[in-house]
């Protein structure tokens, strides 16, 4: 089980192209500048991460990177899954059996319920969390829909 830096700045990278909301698309020069990465490792990504119908791409002057969809419909896990799979596979035991061929507890091991456990967890986290509320969008627009002085309707004085 384990994440990977390309989910880690995967995610990153949308981030950014979130944030940029309507506005001009963001360049693979921007993105890299943005998250301090490589260009070529940023264009890696975005590749990724079109290939994976997150983001629209526009070539030439003016061109770059948009989102296709809304931010809020896109989860975490989503992003995750696209750029790097699963956080924990059955084979993970089979790569493991210390120094024997095959795991001394490939039936009724007591670890792979844990490790499944665990994922289920991880995953619950990440599918509740959208590339909106990580870009922040979210606590935008609540700022900008409830100015600071006017109670929220519902709410006591």
């Amino acid at each position: 089980m384990q994440l990977l830096a390309q989910e880690e700045y995967g995610l990153r990278c949308l981030v950014q192209v979130a944030r940029q909301r309507g506005s001009d698309p963001l360049t693979i020069p921007e993105i890299a500048a943005r998250e301090g990465i490589s260009p070529e490792y940023a264009a890696k990504l975005m590749r990724a991460l079109r290939q994976s119908g997150f983001v629209t791409s526009t070539r030439g002057a003016g061109g770059g990177y948009h989102l296709s969809r809304p931010a809020q419909s896109i989860t975490a896990w989503q992003v995750v899954q696209a750029l790097g799979g699963s956080l924990f596979s059955a084979e993970f035991c089979e790569a493991h059996p210390g120094q024997l061929h095959d795991c001394v507890h490939s039936t009724g091991c007591s670890l792979r319920g844990l490790w499944s456990s665990v994922e289920s967890a991880i995953r619950e986290i990440l599918e509740g969390r959208t590339v909106a509320d990580l870009a922040g969008l979210d606590r935008e627009l609540l700022a900008i829909s409830d100015p600071p002085g006017e109670p929220k309707p519902g709410a006591t004085p």
